[in-house]
């Protein structure tokens, strides 16, 4: 299975306007695809940005031709029922021509408390997830659905315009017992680690279709590039020192002043560490041959910085984009 390079819509860091702007020029340049977050909040005041994801990704459906399509990722049990994530799947999938795979994770406690219902235990918001997997899935077949789960409930519903190609989803896990749990409901893994005990561990559940034949795994690498290494360095530090954290501790904090909070004593060289910051590419692919090296087969790239994406695509994009496919052979 070919490795396929893809670039991220970052929410967080753009508004609606030049999201579909930089949707346009990421195909032109090249990517094979084009992943969007889905946040009620950015991570950092800095970041300063956080549109509704459906409604940019359903404007950049009619304004691209080619590139793939996809949510990285959608909570589909607190801010949207996923009966609602089942209709708004199935319709972007119309607009896209069936260049969209929904994708899907457990939440943040960042984006979902805004609803007022609470932050569930980490137990509890997997359960969830199987739930709302499962909901979803029965009504993208298109027939009526009456579901009756531990925290959902389903009553006489059907989706009226479904795609004849269906939705693929892709779900983000994490350890045995997701995966166990996710694999066979799901169609493809996506993961911000480049671990391949996740591949491995995917591919000896019973059921699951296996990640290099059926399946594809979809990995996520922030890069900061710019020619001027110290402002690739300052940038990242400013917007992105919250990455560090990892997902156990990001996944419960509440507003950007706890992210800045749980961030005030990383350091710009701390953030460069771990996140490519300049202008060498070879740097950047470096980086990201973790992920095909892991057994990965897609990865999204994460330029960041609001400002910087112009340059990016004029000046670096196409020739990284090079680099990367002759690399991954």
């Amino acid at each position: 299975m070919a490795i396929r390079f893809g670039y991220t819509l970052m929410t967080e860091q753009a508004g609606p306007q030049q999201l579909v702007r930089d949707a346009v020029s990421a195909e032109a340049a090249g990517f094979d695809f084009e992943v969007s977050s889905d946040h009620y909040s950015p991570w950092l005041s800095a970041q300063g940005h956080a549109p509704y994801a459906w409604t940019v990704l359903g404007a950049i459906a009619h304004a691209t031709e080619r590139v793939g399509l996809m949510t990285y990722v959608t909570c589909p049990t607190m801010r949207y029922h996923p009966a609602v994530v089942a209709q708004k799947a199935a319709t972007l999938q119309l607009l896209a021509e069936g260049r969209f795979t929904l994708g899907l994770g457990s939440g943040e406690n960042l984006n979902e408390h805004v609803v007022g219902e609470g932050w569930p235990s980490v137990g509890d918001r997997q359960e969830m997830l199987v739930e709302g997997i499962e909901i979803i899935g029965a009504l993208l077949d298109g027939g009526l659905l009456d579901y009756r789960g531990e925290f959902f409930q389903v009553d006489s519903a059907k989706l009226w315009d479904v795609p004849d190609e269906g939705v693929p989803i892709g779900v983000a896990v994490a350890g045995e017992r997701g995966i166990g749990q996710i694999a066979p409901i799901a169609d493809h893994l996506i993961a911000v680690q480049p671990e391949e005990s996740l591949i491995s561990l995917w591919n000896d559940v019973d059921d699951a279709p296996t990640i290099g034949a059926d399946a594809r795994a979809i990995g996520q690498i922030p890069i900061c590039w710019d020619p001027d290494p110290e402002v690739a360095k300052k940038r990242a530090h400013e917007q992105f020192r919250w990455f560090g954290g990892g997902w156990d501790v990001n996944a419960d904090l509440r507003t950007t002043a706890g992210f800045a909070a749980a961030t005030q004593y990383v350091t710009p060289d701390d953030v460069a560490a771990s996140i490519p910051c300049g202008p060498d590419l070879d740097a950047i692919v470096e980086a990201v041959s973790a992920y095909w090296k892991a057994g990965f087969t897609d990865v999204a790239l994460i330029q960041i910085g609001a400002d910087s994406q112009q340059a990016f695509f004029d000046e670096a994009a196409e020739p990284l984009l090079a680099k990367l496919r002759s690399a991954a052979g």
